[in-house]
C-alpha cells in the first residue's frame, strides 16, 4: 500500500502544478472508456453476457421488477425493455418531488419505498443495485445523455471545481490523474481516464458489484480525504460533472474493471 500511494505521489508530481480542467472540446475526441485500459481477457468477460458477473445482479433485477410489498415496478412502468430505455444514461437528473438533482440508485429507492412499500435499502445493498443493473442495462449501446436543464447544470458545475479541487493529505486532484496522467502505470495498473459510462460495475478486486459512489469513495479513502457518506450532495455533484465530462460516450453497463 505504501509503495502504490508513493507511486501516486511521483505520478502527481510530473503533472503541472495546478491540474488543467477536463477539456470538452478538442480533447473530447481522445476521450476513451475505463475498458479501453483493460487486459482483453477483462473486455471479453464484458463483452460476453455468459461470461459477465454482472449479469448475476441482472437477473435478479429482472426477477425484482416484477414484484414489490404493495405493487411491482411493472405496474406503473410496464416492459423495462422499453420504458426503461435510455433512462439510465440521463441521470443524475433534477427530480421535481425531491426538488434536488438525484441520482439513479436514488430514483429507484424512492419507488421502492414511497411507492412499492419496501423498507429502505443500505448503501449498496444487492437488491438497489441489481435493480440498477437492471435498468442501466436498457441503456447500452446508447449515448451518455446528461440533462442540461439549470439545477443538473450547476451540480456539474460543482462537481468540475471538486473534480480539480486537491484532497487529502496527499493533497491529489481527480484531475491530476485521470486527466494530466492517463495511460501511465500506478502501482502496476493503467490509469483509466476515469469516464463513468459503466456503473454499476462487478469489479474483479471488489468479488462483487458496485456503484460509482464506491469507487469514488475509494478513491478518496486512497488519497487519505475525509470520506463523504453515501449520496452526499458532494458525490452527486461529482456525479452530474463525470456525466457531462462523459456526454456522447458509449454506455457499457453493467460494466466489468479490474
Amino acid at each position: 500500500m505504501k509503495a502504490a500511494l508513493a507511486g501516486l505521489v511521483v505520478v502527481a508530481l510530473a503533472a503541472s502544478a495546478q491540474a488543467p480542467a477536463p477539456a470538452q472540446s478538442s480533447a473530447q475526441d481522445m476521450r476513451k472508456s475505463g475498458s479501453a485500459f483493460m487486459g482483453e481477457s477483462t473486455r471479453a468477460m464484458q463483452r460476453d453476457d455468459t461470461q459477465n458477473p454482472a449479469m448475476l445482479w441482472v437477473a435478479n433485477g429482472e426477477a425484482a421488477w416484477h414484484t414489490g410489498a404493495k405493487k411491482s415496478c411493472t405496474a406503473c412502468h410496464g416492459d423495462a425493455t422499453k420504458s426503461m430505455r435510455g433512462v439510465a444514461a440521463r441521470f443524475p437528473a433534477f427530480d421535481k418531488s425531491a426538488g434536488k438533482v438525484i441520482t439513479l440508485g436514488q430514483r429507484i429507492e424512492q419507488c421502492r419505498v414511497g411507492k412499492q412499500g419496501m423498507p429502505p435499502s443500505k448503501p449498496e445493498a444487492d437488491e438497489l443495485l441489481a435493480l440498477q443493473s437492471y435498468i442501466a442495462l436498457q441503456s447500452r449501446g446508447m449515448p451518455v445523455a446528461p440533462p442540461r436543464d439549470a439545477p443538473t447544470s450547476a451540480a456539474a458545475e460543482r462537481g468540475r471545481a471538486l473534480f480539480a479541487q486537491r484532497i487529502g493529505q496527499l493533497n491529489l486532484s481527480c484531475a491530476q490523474c485521470h486527466d494530466a496522467n492517463w495511460g501511465r502505470k500506478l502501482a502496476g495498473a493503467t490509469i483509466p481516464q476515469g469516464h463513468a459510462n459503466a456503473y454499476p460495475i462487478y469489479r474483479l478486486e471488489w468479488q462483487g458489484m458496485g456503484s460509482l459512489q464506491r469507487r469514488l469513495r475509494n478513491c478518496m479513502t486512497g488519497v487519505r480525504a475525509a470520506v463523504p457518506p453515501p449520496d452526499a450532495q458532494d458525490l452527486i455533484d461529482l456525479e452530474a460533472w463525470l456525466a457531462l465530462r462523459a456526454e456522447g460516450m458509449t454506455m457499457e453497463s453493467p460494466g466489468v474493471r479490474p
